[in-house]
């Protein structure tokens, strides 16, 4: 249902100003939808790095695992597993983007604990611990930038909406009141004018009837 907004000229200087602001603010948030999709692409890119350096990297640890276990045998890589008590750690920051608060993940690092089994651990072994602490890091580097990219993706589309509402609802509202507004008011100076003008035109007609009956009376007496 339409708001009902009185045609007063106070009501049109307000909606003027709301109007300014309400473009304003559609201004603004587009260039922010467009500074967030250019990160977005910007980001595009470095996702589908990481999840080429995650096929990459996945495909060797599990190579190297292989051999490890063909090599120094199953119950080496088992034993080096279970006498490791490495763990990982993983800094994470809020970064300001934009005005869209964004989790920045920093490079992974690893706690330093003995790799090395009871039983020993041949080369091969060792060389798949390390391919697979490659691989953690990659996972690690997809999460993190898949996680910016859901984040901005999101804010993206909550400020297109955003822009879409002012500019297919707001605005063109304001712009309606201003013209229904503006319309009555124009109307009424009109009728102001026309009740002028008849006022004029009889006050006009009484002075030339006086005039006239002056000049009568005039005429009369001479």
């Amino acid at each position: 249902m339409a708001e009902t907004i009185a045609p007063t000229r106070s009501n049109l200087l307000q909606r003027r100003d709301q109007l300014k602001l309400a473009n304003r603010g559609a201004d603004l948030l587009k260039r922010k939808r467009d500074a967030l999709i250019g990160e977005f692409f910007d980001l595009v890119k470095v996702s589908l790095q990481a999840r080429r350096d995650l096929t990459k990297a996945s495909q060797e640890a599990y190579v190297s695992l292989v051999l490890a276990n063909a090599w120094d045998g199953p119950e080496a890589v088992k034993s080096l597993s279970l006498a490791s008590s490495a763990t990982v750690e993983i800094g994470i920051t809020v970064e300001n983007l934009f005005g869209v608060k964004v989790p920045q993940v920093q490079a992974p690092t690893f706690s330093n604990a003995s790799e090395f089994s009871p039983l020993g651990a041949g080369g091969r072994t060792l060389d798949a611990a390390a391919q697979f602490k490659l691989l953690t890091e990659a996972i690690i580097r997809v999460a993190a930038t898949e996680t910016r990219l859901r984040r901005i993706g999101e804010e993206i589309k909550k400020t297109s909406r955003r822009v879409n509402a002012l500019e297919q609802l707001v605005i063109p509202n304001i712009a309606r009141q201003i013209k229904d507004i503006r319309s009555v008011l124009d109307q009424r100076a009109l009728e102001e004018v026309t009740v002028l003008k008849r006022i004029k035109s009889k006050l006009e007609a009484r002075d030339e009837a006086d005039k006239e009956k002056i000049r009568a009376e005039r005429a009369a007496s001479a």
